[in-house]
């Protein structure tokens, strides 16, 4: 009798220790997880739910805040320099496409076997690593009329100078250009970490049936490249929406604010003209812009895995 009530107790105990040890292994990925998830609620979550709600005042920054309702949003709506922002992304986002597909040329070419091919590799990592404002001082010497690479170039071809950044039809259009070659860089390095990750087998098996050139790449190759893509894609995006750092560098939002976009607007009715309210209510905007092209691309992609 005493063996059996010995038997059951340690039953019992190997039953009450499994389960505690089932508990504790669904509880350690949250428990590693919690520092991540606590950063993300404090500097990401807790940011954006505030700049809502203060997009519903009007303050200063300093004083008492004065609670106005939608009225942030109606003179937003009414303002000719948010459309011109908005066109000014608008234009950002179309011509940022062009990084994904050139970045994937320069990759297919850079991929290669070839004596000094690391070196050429190089010089298109570059732009990458450097900052966007170096970026912008280049490119604004680059453009200048009077010793310009750019203008020295055009006067050897017989035209006439141009003063890109001072001209508001070309201006928004000579940012982009600038914004264009680091982007162009890091998708590059997306394709060529791809490339390099590509299964052997299946290149194998293709050309074994006579998949050459556009065929491989269009049925092998691209499809292996999707997660790439993806990422591409998504970053070139928010990229071009959050565009700040090369028009506050090159030009301020000038000529006459014809190069402004939605992140430098929000910056400088913030700063310069101490309306925190209504460059938060630019910033929800902004926000709701990237959701929405974002949403959309995940939409696809879980589309395209099922």
């Amino acid at each position: 009798m005493a063996d059996s009530v010995k038997t059951l107790s340690k039953s019992e105990h190997r039953t009450n220790y499994g389960k505690k040890g089932h508990s504790r292994s669904k509880m350690a990925p949250w428990v590693f997880l919690a520092p991540a998830i606590a950063i993300f609620v404090v500097y990401v979550i807790y940011p954006i739910i505030d700049s809502i709600w203060l997009s519903f005042f009007e303050w200063d920054g300093l004083g008492e805040k004065t609670w106005v309702g939608l009225e942030n949003y109606r003179e937003l709506f009414d303002s000719d320099a948010f459309y011109t922002s908005l066109k000014n992304n608008f234009l950002w986002l179309i011509f940022y496409m062009l990084a994904p597909p050139i970045g994937l040329a320069i990759a297919l070419f850079l991929n290669q076997q070839v004596f000094g091919i690391r070196a050429v590799k190089s010089l298109f990592f570059f732009p990458f690593v450097i900052s966007q404002v170096v970026v912008g001082l280049v490119f604004a010497w680059f453009y200048d009329p009077s010793f310009g690479l750019f203008n020295l170039v055009m006067g050897a071809l017989g035209f006439d100078p141009v003063a890109i950044l001072s001209n508001e039809k070309y201006v928004t259009y000579g940012i982009i250009a600038a914004g264009l070659w680091p982007q162009i860089s890091y998708c590059m390095i997306l394709y060529l970490t791809g490339l390099n990750n590509l299964d052997p087998e299946q290149l194998e098996a293709a050309r074994l049936d006579g998949a050459k050139k556009m065929k491989m790449l269009w049925y092998v190759v691209l499809p292996q490249l999707r997660p790439a893509t993806f990422i591409a894609i998504v970053v070139t995006v928010i990229g071009a929406l959050r565009s700040f750092d090369l028009v506050a560098t090159m030009t301020a939002g000038g000529p006459w604010g014809s190069s402004m976009v939605l992140a430098y607007q929000m910056y400088e009715e913030s700063i310069f003209n101490y309306r925190m309210g209504y460059g938060a209510a630019v910033s929800v905007m902004l926000f709701l812009i990237m959701d929405v092209y974002i949403a959309y691309f995940l939409w696809r992609m879980l589309r395209s895995e099922k």
